[in-house]
């Protein structure tokens, strides 16, 4: 409770809490009731609604808090600095409330933020600012000299618009001779007041009497107000007008047209002069005679003005019969006004967000409005709805107070604004109504991830592209708005072929072009997937991804290449047809490929040159070479075809093939015909010297080895052959051969010739001698193998093992005498002395050196076997090299069925060095070759 301004001021605060929303994060609103007296100064303090609320100062700055009144009228207005609620226009309660007594101004503040409402009233306590007022300054009454003691005289009461004690209490009438003062209190509270005959009047005595009608209020200080009345004593009449009834009541439409009769007052005279009666208002008020109107003869009640039903819901007017002889009667005419239904609802936004996120809650405020009807009844009862099919509704918090609230989840991608109709209507017949239009912007919230409009792409480069060329571009849309709509592309991380996927490809951001950064080669890459991925610019960015298949298309940029026939520069490669081969026989067939794909890799042959066309065709899709005609004698035997592979692209490839084809029944004549086979390319002579010497080296190599094996297998075998020990430990007896001076062999020379049909420089290179010394040091070093062989020998020294069966030497050619061997250990054998023979009388034969010249002949086809390829003519007979042993009828051959074991021989260490016999040339060695064994 709070107080000021002289003991006027009374507050009362009644707290209740009205909850609109659940999603309101502050939702009490309460009830201020304050009392002020009328015509306070502008300015004056209410009182302090900070305090009486229970809130901070800066709550009301925050909030920003305003006062909402719903005709407009602004009397009281508030500081938010401090809180207090202030008198901003004069308050008069007359002017406000007229004659009721309880006046009050109420009024709503409104704080946001949240959003909560109050409701403050201020009662308006009536001071004594006014005084009694009569409606004339002075009033004249006539008076018959015949009037009957306590005959009544009513006069016009005074006015004062005060209510309670302030208003009109009492009245003194001076002088009282004649007259004394009746008061009558009528029901609304309201003094009629008349003079009362107690005195006779006497016409002839004195005419006219003045009194002094005073009004007093209750006020303090009191106030009062004073009226002359004349009365004027006239001749007889001894009959005063009566009314027909002591009040009419009727009732009134507002806004009835002019002149609408709304009643009819009558009165009579028992005097022959009643048809002159009077009628008129008595103490009619302004607002009274502005709308109705009374005819003086007639006594008709008349609409002269326009009656509203929100200003004034009932008139009491006093009516006044008067005759010729001044005598009255009074009577009151009541008229209720009817309400129509004339005013339409008024709709008062009182806080409104133009725009809410469309991630909002369901039940989130949008505004609160306030809705008022001056009609009364049914005709004020509003119903207020907004349109059907929208995420929102309306509900009610309070009386005339409404709420817009979200019904549903809100989707800016789908409505990104709305027009939110509020339509209110009055229960009148017919309803009258209003509509108010609220416009809604959803804002975005990033919940939508960018989409592309494929679920893959497929893009096609040609290969052999220049860098940085465009392939294609990706698009994504985002349904979202602003920043959350701006895509931006990037390329997910990988690796192709070992290298990073950036490499090969980039993407441009902000375009979503994708280029290629190197120059792409179908025969190595022919496609490839990657993955791209679009990010919007949100908080937190939402991305999708998208796969992307880069197909590379072939161009026609590789040449056919020709696999059969083979080509090369230094042989001869030729094919054989039998002079017997039908038509249609096969001669070969030409293979061919190309890397491209498709179109550009189809290949046809034709044949572009041929010693003899009429023979020869070639398939132009297969590339097989068949003969068209039978083959006759005078078919040359040399035939060269030139058959060309051409590929299908734009423009076309193609390679050049040639063949040449022999038209023989034997292989010889083929060879003799092709040894001056004439070519007409032209070798480069550095690259034929280059091959004949690397020819020359590696036969040199091989015939080295084979010599070196040679000599060693000689050297060890007359070692263990020529000192050898009997079982009867008889002196060792050496072997010296005639012929040999110095115990090793002559030097022996090996002559290699290495030449070619196709080259036209054919050398001669003659190979160095080596001595039976180096070749035996080489053979050691070369040959891993000689050297574990050697090691098993010397093994055999300490324990000679059987002979093996394998041995091809007749008993009668063995060294020695025959018979079983003695062990070493049982003979008493001494070093040098072979276990199981007697003693070497005789050197050996001839053929006992073939046979071992055979075994070392046998294990060096053995150690060379893998020096190298074998060098052969294409399509030819395979010639297997025989070994001619100088000094010898017999040959040795490389065939494995005709190898002889190599036998178990002792140590060299236990032999001394012997000379080997020098080879006699035999007959072979002095035959003419031939032109065939010169091929």
């Amino acid at each position: 409770m709070e107080s000021g301004g002289k003991g006027w001021l009374h507050g009362s605060l009644f707290f209740y809490t009205v909850c609109a929303l659940a999603s309101f994060s502050s939702c009490v609103t309460g009830q201020i009731r304050y009392s002020i007296p009328e015509e306070m100064p502008v300015g004056s303090f209410v009182g302090n609604i900070a305090s009486d609320l229970g809130l901070e100062p800066k709550r009301l700055i925050s909030g920003k808090a305003r006062v909402f009144t719903a005709d407009s009228s602004e009397y009281i207005g508030l500081d938010k600095e401090n809180g207090h609620l202030v008198v901003k226009n004069k308050i008069d309660r007359e002017e406000l409330c007229g004659e009721i007594s309880a006046c009050s101004v109420s009024f709503d503040v409104i704080f946001d933020n949240p959003m909560e409402l109050y409701r403050v009233t201020v009662d308006i306590q009536d001071i004594n600012d006014n005084s009694p007022v009569f409606p004339k300054s002075k009033i004249e009454q006539e008076i018959s000299e015949l009037a009957v003691l306590g005959a009544r005289f009513p006069l016009e009461s005074a006015i004062d618009p005060d209510v309670g004690v302030n208003t009109l209490q009492k009245y003194t009438l001076q002088p009282t001779d004649h007259f004394k003062l009746h008061i009558q209190n009528s029901e609304d509270g309201s003094k009629n007041v008349e003079m009362v005959l107690h005195s006779a009047l006497d016409r002839e005595k004195k005419k006219h009497h003045n009194l002094i009608l005073t009004a007093f209020d209750g006020g303090k200080p009191q106030r009062s107000a004073t009226v002359e009345i004349n009365i004027i004593v006239l001749d007889v009449n001894d009959n005063a007008p009566v009314f027909s009834q002591s009040s009419y009541k009727t009732s009134v439409v507002e806004n009835a047209p002019k002149s609408t009769i709304v009643t009819k007052v009558s009165a009579t005279d028992a005097d022959e002069s009643s048809h002159g009666i009077q009628y008129y208002f008595e103490h009619a008020t302004s607002a009274v005679k502005a709308l109705f109107s009374i005819d003086a003869d007639s006594g008709e009640v008349k609409v002269i003005g326009d009656i509203d039903y929100e200003k004034h819901k009932q008139f009491k007017i006093k009516v006044k019969a008067k005759d010729h002889g001044g005598l009255t009667d009074s009577s009151e005419i009541i008229i209720d006004v009817i309400d129509i239904n004339d005013n339409t609802p008024k709709i008062t936004i009182m806080s409104f967000s133009s725009a809410v996120s469309e991630d909002a809650a369901p039940g989130t405020v949008i505004a609160m409005i306030n809705v008022q009807d001056l009609d009364s009844g049914d005709n004020s009862k509003i119903t207020c709805s907004i349109d059907l099919n929208s995420p929102f509704k309306i509900m009610s918090s309070l009386t005339n107070y409404y709420n817009l609230v979200t019904d549903s989840e809100l989707d800016r991608e789908q409505t990104g604004e709305y027009n939110i109709t509020v339509t209110a209507v009055d229960g009148g017949n017919p309803p009258l109504s209003t509509k108010e239009i609220l416009n809604l912007k959803i804002s975005d919230v990033n919940d939508h991830g960018p989409q592309f409009k494929q679920e893959s792409y497929n893009a096609f480069i040609a290969e052999n592209n220049p860098p940085s060329t465009t392939i294609l571009t990706v698009k994504a849309e985002d349904m979202d708005w602003g920043p959350n709509a701006k895509v931006s592309y990037f390329l997910i991380d990988g690796d192709l072929n070992g290298a990073p996927l950036a490499s090969y490809i980039s993407i441009n951001p902000e375009t979503g072009v994708i280029y290629a950064e190197k120059s792409f080669d179908y025969e190595q890459l022919k496609s490839f997937k990657m993955q791209v991925k679009a990010q919007d610019g949100g908080s937190p960015p939402l991305s999708n991804n998208v796969t992307l298949n880069i197909i590379i298309q072939d161009q026609n940029d590789n040449a056919p290449q020709v696999l059969y026939p083979v080509q090369t520069g230094g042989s001869v490669v030729a094919e054989i047809v039998p002079r017997a081969a039908d038509v249609g026989y096969l001669v070969t067939k030409v293979v061919a490929v190309d890397v491209d794909y498709g179109q550009n890799a189809w290949l046809s042959y034709k044949l572009q040159k041929a010693t003899d066309r009429a023979l020869f065709e070639v398939g132009l899709q297969n590339g097989e070479i068949r003969t068209v005609r039978q083959v006759t004698d005078k078919d040359a035997v040399k035939q060269k075809l030139t058959v060309v592979v051409e590929d299908n692209g734009q423009p076309s490839r193609s390679a050049v093939v040639s063949i040449n084809v022999a038209v023989a029944d034997s292989f010889p004549e083929v060879l003799s015909e092709f040894t001056d086979f004439t070519h007409e390319k032209q070798y480069n002579d550095n690259l034929t010297f280059y091959l004949v010497l690397a020819l020359a080296v590696v036969s040199l190599l091989f015939i080295v080895s084979i010599i070196s094996i040679i000599s060693v297998k000689i050297y060890r075998w007359r070692q263990n052959k020529l000192f050898c020990k009997s079982g009867a430990n008889l002196p060792v007896i050496p072997y010296y051969p005639p012929v040999y001076a110095d115990g090793t062999l002559q030097h022996v020379y090996n002559y290699e010739m290495c030449g070619t049909t196709d080259s036209r420089m054919s050398d001669v290179k003659f190979v160095r001698p080596y001595s039976q010394n180096t070749l035996v040091s080489q053979s050691r070093l070369g040959t891993v193998q000689r050297e574990k062989k050697e090691q098993e020998v010397d093994d055999l020294t300490l324990e000679q093992k059987p002979p093996n069966s394998d041995w091809r030497f007749p008993p009668n050619q063995r060294p020695g005498p025959s018979g079983a061997g003695v062990r070493p250990d049982e003979a008493g054998a001494g070093p040098g002395v072979i276990a199981g023979t007697g003693p070497w009388p005789n050197p050996p034969t001839e053929a006992e050196q073939l046979q071992a010249l055979m075994a070392a002949a046998n294990e060096a086809s053995e150690a060379t076997a893998t020096l190298g390829p074998r060098y052969n003519l294409q399509y030819g007979p395979e010639y297997r090299q025989n070994v001619y042993i100088p000094g010898s009828t017999a040959t040795l051959t490389a065939n494995p069925q005709q190898q002889v074991p190599q036998q178990a021989l002792p140590p060299p260490q236990a032999l001394p060095p012997a000379e080997v016999p020098k080879a006699a040339q035999t007959p072979a060695s002095k035959k003419k070759p031939t032109k065939k064994d010169k091929k």
